[in-house]
């Protein structure tokens, strides 16, 4: 929790800095970049290309597991994730909110995904909301630090 807790307080103080620089019209296509780019590698089942979009101390939380720590740690988790045999039919990322500034940045946004889970032979579609922390690199580069997700679907009632 606190991995994720620091970013954030950098962020809100680095937006209340006098001559923060905010992002540019490049640093918002980069950032969009990255996501069309990870919505290809994930229809492609590349746990590589996936690990490729994190910073090497990413934190990525997803939804009723444990945080995954680490680009090493989030690729064996991705790969695990397509070994399981999952059918994609459908996966979008479709980003609301770009901003941030002085090198960190939010992408903030809307998932939906249509394929066949296991166990179930019909299609089915899912769909919420997602936020990642992007941070530049020294080369210029942007790379996801904070990955976090979840549903829209309501929580299952209590029996």
């Amino acid at each position: 929790m606190r991995r994720m807790i620091v970013p954030l307080m950098l962020f809100a103080a680095a937006a209340c800095q006098p001559g923060a620089a905010p992002l540019t019209d490049e640093d918002v296509a980069a950032i969009r970049s990255l996501t069309d780019s990870y919505v290809q590698a994930s229809l492609a089942k590349d746990a590589d290309a996936i690990a490729a979009f994190y910073a090497d101390d990413a934190i990525l939380m997803p939804p009723n597991e444990p945080a995954t720590v680490g680009k090493d740690a989030i690729r064996d988790r991705e790969a695990s994730v397509f070994e399981l045999g999952e059918e994609t039919r459908e996966f979008t990322l479709t980003p609301v909110e770009i901003d941030g500034v002085d090198g960190l940045a939010f992408d903030r946004g809307t998932w939906s995904w249509t394929g066949i889970p296991l166990g179930i032979t019909e299609p089915i579609t899912v769909t919420g909301k997602y936020v990642v922390i992007v941070r530049r690199q020294e080369d210029g580069s942007w790379l996801w630090t904070v990955d976090i997700w979840n549903s829209d679907a309501p929580s299952p009632e209590p029996e």
